[in-house]
């Protein structure tokens, strides 16, 4: 399958069904790996996905990419840390926290964080402690949002009945 392929056939039809089923068609991969070739489909939606959501979604997209050549298909979230990439991802995360990395070093830095405050069509405004950064989105290699992780080793996992976890030693 070619990346044309990809983008020209099946993109569109498995947009198509995300809309349908009310999902957000967020990317779409095709991934060659030591084990074969990986096609990902990436879908969202505002109150997140679930694991019955992927399974759904991957039974009712088999028929649509049947006659094309990968070996594993995989359907997940993008994660809390999915890079912003179009308008709509930037609009989202207008007023967040994000990390960019950029293909050269500007100012001296190859990477920098601050607030998203603002984008259009060829930049992307960053507040920085140093200011605010106008940077060119060719420029940019990622765009995504920090997340903190303060807290989290502080999450007490339970079982189905709200009892502690404990490690059986298995």
């Amino acid at each position: 399958m070619a990346k044309a392929e990809l983008t020209a056939v099946i993109g569109p039809a498995c947009r198509s069904l995300a809309e349908r089923l009310g999902y957000e068609l967020v990317d779409i991969s095709l991934d060659r790996e030591p084990t074969g070739k990986y096609l990902r489909i990436y879908i969202d939606r505002p109150e997140g996905i679930t694991l019955d959501d992927c399974e759904a979604y991957h039974r009712a997209a088999l028929p649509l990419v049947e006659n094309y050549d990968y070996d594993f298909m995989e359907v997940s979230s993008p994660g809390i840390d999915r890079p912003l990439k179009t308008d709509r991802d930037f609009e989202r995360g207008l007023g967040t926290e994000v990390e960019v990395r950029l293909f050269q070093a500007m100012d001296g830095a190859k990477e920098l964080t601050g607030v998203l405050t603002g984008f259009d069509a060829d930049s992307l405004t960053i507040g920085t402690a140093g200011g605010e950064k106008r940077i060119p989105r060719k420029a940019a290699a990622l765009v995504k949002p920090l997340v903190d992780m303060e807290g989290v080793e502080e999450v007490e996992f339970t079982d189905e009945e709200g009892a502690p976890e404990t490690d059986s030693g298995d």
